[in-house]
């Protein structure tokens, strides 16, 4: 079951609670780019010392996903897995391999609407030059594209891939991992309210000291206004939209970075999906997947789900919301 709704309404409100604030505590904001994203810190700290480390602390987190994980970096862990594995098995970092994992357990789950192997004709697109390959260049490609090519050893901890060629692009998941990891270090630091993101991808921290934490998801075709607002705590939001990274073709058809494994071609259909769940690690992975499968099949995934909400906007401006998200019947 789900609810079709226009993009102008708001789903639910909460009511607040409120809680006398300490005298010597107050709320510290810290901010930074990386993983060519944006990232925001907001948390509750007693003091400015003890936020000043904890900014240095989470915000140096991404800066090391990013160094092992980059697809942009030459010398990144994923770079040298992409020169190397097809050639036989290669050692990865326990981080890596995680990260890995999912992905394939995304993959399985969606039956392959998500596939971080699309690097294999992702790299052939350049947003910024308005760029895009050639259909002779797709149909060379996309015999690479492929998930179940890439086979990890769970108990040696390596990965090898079944054909040359192979890209392995994690930019659909690594994002998640990475606020994924800030919320650890907040939380082993003594903070227990907060609210981080990398782009689209966030954590929240406990609740907002006695309200919860409103979340805006973005109207897909106008920038600073929200489509929905949802009052949450203490969960992982990711959305994917094809706003992020696009450009105009000579054909007027909007060309995004979203792209289907099957045909590498940006998705069409959908504007924008957000997953809602415990991990960032799991949304980010969801919302891709989701955004390929279109509104009808990505729900039916969604539901089967413990603890994972999903809404879609699509192409006409609907929107789509999974059973735990719609508003209980007023008697």
């Amino acid at each position: 079951m789900f609810l079709k709704l226009g993009v102008n309404c708001v789903l639910a409100f909460a009511g607040s609670m409120f809680w006398p604030l300490t005298a010597s505590a107050e709320w510290y904001s810290f901010s930074d780019t990386a993983m060519t994203t944006p990232i925001e810190l907001e948390f509750w700290a007693e003091n400015r010392d003890l936020a000043d480390q904890v900014g240095k602390e989470v915000l140096a987190v991404f800066h090391q996903v990013d160094e092992q994980m980059s697809r942009y970096r030459e010398d990144s862990e994923v770079s040298r897995l992409n020169r190397n594995a097809a050639s036989g098995p290669v050692a990865v970092s326990a981080s890596l391999f995680e990260v890995l994992d999912k992905a394939q357990e995304v993959s399985m789950l969606s039956n392959g609407a998500f596939d971080v192997t699309f690097g294999s004709v992702g790299y052939l697109y350049d947003f910024r030059a308005g760029k895009k390959p050639t259909d002779e260049e797709l149909r060379s490609g996309l015999p690479r594209v492929n998930f179940r090519d890439v086979i990890l050893d769970q108990d040696a901890q390596t990965v090898e891939y079944r054909q040359a060629g192979i890209r392995v692009d994690l930019g659909g998941i690594a994002k998640g991992y990475a606020v994924d990891l800030g919320i650890e270090r907040l939380v082993s630091l003594g903070i227990r309210h907060a609210r981080l993101s990398a782009g689209g991808d966030m954590r929240l921290l406990g609740d907002k000291r006695g309200r919860p934490w409103y979340v805006g998801i973005r109207d897909p075709r106008s920038e600073g206004r929200n489509a929905v607002v949802l009052p949450l705590e203490d969960v992982a939001v990711s959305t994917s939209g094809d706003y992020e990274r696009f450009f105009v073709d000579e054909a007027g058809d909007r060309v995004h970075h979203i792209l289907s494994p099957e045909t590498g071609k940006s998705v069409q259909g959908v504007q924008s999906v957000t997953i809602i769940g415990e991990d960032a690690l799991t949304t980010d992975g969801l919302s891709t997947a989701v955004f390929v499968l279109g509104p009808e099949k990505g729900l039916e995934m969604i539901e089967r789900l413990p603890g994972i909400d999903v809404v879609v906007i699509d192409d006409q401006r609907m929107m789509h919301v999974s059973e735990g998200l719609v508003p209980p019947k007023s008697d």
